[in-house]
């Protein structure tokens, strides 16, 4: 890590998260119901977010720092969402402009396309203050860009997009490859799982595409987690057994470190993303930067595919159906076993328009404005 980056981590109240009865106090250790009851109202109050225990440590921690060193530029990254609260309440004591970063969404779900909070309630208020006085609003992709300018159309000219990236200190730069000539084809999806993925399609594509000589004997070997939570393991790792007999395997997650040795053993990828506009996901950038085929599972007109338009190993469909998926399926085998060097280059050519200097260096440059203009 840069020497010039300082690291704080401000004290949190974990009292949601407790499960040690002997740190309840007398009321909640009686009455546990009506007490979180009683603190979740005085909480939603305020911020309806559990991680309002955060704020308080966040703000001794920064005037300390100010009083050592002014600042120039607050920038906060939801989620948490309270720390765009913390943000514009430490931009407006300091007097400096902030900058707030959507990796997710905060008021919409990206998955189901509808409001995750209720309309006009306190969070939709707490956004709109927030956007009102940021200095700048920057978002994952522009589909969210879009949707959040059509909302507060009074911020919609501080809004920029700012995706996310791979980073090659990770991944290294791959050697030009062809697949092995003398055993079947391995594909591979790299990601958490989840029940909003359309498994269904999926495989149902799958196995029509493994009817095709180029895809006999193929496999289709999924690595990354189960879900976010252990209850959601066992259906879906269920799921993935159903497949046993048509070459699909789970093989369990991996580590940051470790995905460059799992996209080199793989022949081919599998982007699996839920159907929604807002959807980018992080793997797509490291897919690109592998230089292999890369088969979409997904609605056509979600965000990745304006990242992936014009990276020349790229198969998808103009719809979401099994017919549509093994089409892709089987243009990826061909791509795979026929791969030339000049295609190779220009896939990752255009991989390296996604590094994380490529995509955070303007942003940075803007950002440095904005805080030499505080001073």
């Amino acid at each position: 890590m840069d020497p010039r980056v300082r690291i704080e981590r401000p004290p949190m109240d974990m009292r949601h998260w407790e499960t040690d009865l002997s740190k309840f106090g007398a009321f909640r250790a009686n009455f546990p119901i009506v007490a979180d009851k009683v603190h979740m109202a005085v909480r939603n109050r305020i911020f309806p977010e559990p991680y309002l225990g955060w704020m308080p440590g966040v703000f001794r921690t920064a005037l300390r720092l100010h009083r050592e060193r002014r600042i120039d530029l607050v920038l906060a990254t939801g989620n948490p969402f309270v720390s765009f609260a913390a943000a514009r309440t430490l931009g407006r004591l300091f007097r400096v402009p902030y900058v707030v970063d959507y990796r997710d969404a905060w008021t919409i779900n990206q998955f189901t396309e509808e409001l995750s909070v209720p309309e006009g309630g306190r969070a939709m208020k707490w956004e709109a203050k927030v956007l009102r006085d940021a200095a700048e609003i920057v978002f994952v992709n522009d589909g969210m860009r879009r949707w959040h300018a059509e909302r507060y159309p009074y911020a919609a000219d501080r809004m920029q997009v700012v995706p996310n990236g791979w980073e090659p200190e990770l991944l290294g730069t791959p050697e030009y490859a062809v697949a092995d000539p003398d055993r079947p084809l391995r594909f591979a999806y790299l990601g958490t799982v989840t029940s909003y993925l359309p498994l269904d399609v999926l495989f149902d594509g799958w196995r029509r595409a493994r009817q095709h000589p180029l895809l006999a004997g193929a496999e289709l070997n999924i690595h990354g987690h189960l879900g976010f939570f252990p209850a959601s393991v066992p259906p879906l790792l269920g799921r993935i057994e159903e497949e046993r007999e048509a070459g699909v395997r789970y093989r369990g997650a991996f580590a940051k470190a470790e995905a460059a040795a799992v996209y080199a053993q793989t022949d081919a990828l599998v982007f699996c993303v839920p159907g929604a506009k807002y959807v980018t996901s992080g793997k797509v950038f490291e897919y690109m930067a592998s230089g292999k085929p890369v088969v979409s599972v997904h609605e056509p007109e979600i965000a990745a595919a304006e990242v992936l338009d014009g990276y020349p190993l790229w198969f998808a469909g103009s719809r979401l159906d099994a017919d549509s998926v093994a089409h892709s399926f089987v243009e990826a085998a061909k791509a795979a076993r026929d791969l030339d060097r000049g295609t190779f280059e220009a896939a990752l050519r255009h991989a390296q328009t996604y590094t994380r200097d490529a995509t955070l260096s303007p942003w940075e440059a803007r950002l440095r404005r904005l805080a030499e203009g505080s001073r």
